[in-house]
């Protein structure tokens, strides 16, 4: 085997690309829960679970890869908390995906939808982020954008809730504020990882 002097050098950023790939295809099984008969939340419940799992252990592969490397593309406590919380935001997605299984709420609003499309692409633009975060090419368009699809998520979630007052009894409202709470709470770690890398641009300036 050739051995090289900096074996991980860029592992980190690697697996931070990825933990956002775990998201994008989490957000894929959101969708598919959105538009599954009840019979089938348990299933595809299980398998956000999976993408989840896989997001914590890419997570703990980090924290390995940077006890381990001599070098890293970045400071750790940089790429320590972009992980920390690109994994806590797919477990409020898959704790989105929890609820609709566990309720067996069978009609979510369009604004559902909504929300995960934004997800979908903050996911898409963080995957392609992670990658450029050696040459810090195109990032600030990056931040700006993610901040951008983050106040399009709040305002789709002030609606969604004032629809869900206007429209169900206490208990059901409750339930589906859950969810709605669930969804926006990712976008907003998606937005933190941004302002992260918006700090990392100003650091590296």
């Amino acid at each position: 085997m050739k051995l090289r002097l900096f074996p991980q050098e860029t592992a980190g950023l690697e697996l931070l690309s990825r933990m956002a790939r775990q998201l994008v295809l989490g957000v894929g099984t959101m969708s598919a829960i959105l538009g599954a008969s009840t019979e089938e939340y348990d299933r595809l419940s299980e398998e956000l679970h999976q993408h989840e799992s896989v997001s914590t252990d890419l997570h703990f592969a980090l924290l390995t890869s940077m006890r381990t490397s001599f070098i890293n593309p970045l400071p750790r406590e940089d790429l320590y908390v972009l992980s920390r919380l690109l994994n806590e935001a797919i477990e409020k997605l898959d704790g989105a995906g929890e609820l609709i299984a566990l309720y067996r709420l069978s009609k979510l609003s369009q604004r559902a939808a909504d929300q995960l499309e934004v997800i979908n692409r903050q996911a898409e633009l963080t995957a392609v982020a992670m990658q450029r975060l050696t040459s810090m090419e195109d990032l600030e368009e990056y931040w700006i954008e993610i901040l951008r699809l983050a106040r399009r998520a709040e305002r789709t979630h002030r609606s969604w809730c004032a629809e869900l007052l206007n429209d169900h009894k206490p208990l059901v409202y409750a339930r589906h504020r859950d969810v709605a709470n669930q969804l926006v709470d990712v976008t907003k770690d998606i937005r933190r990882v941004a302002t992260q890398v918006g700090s990392i641009l100003v650091k590296e300036s």
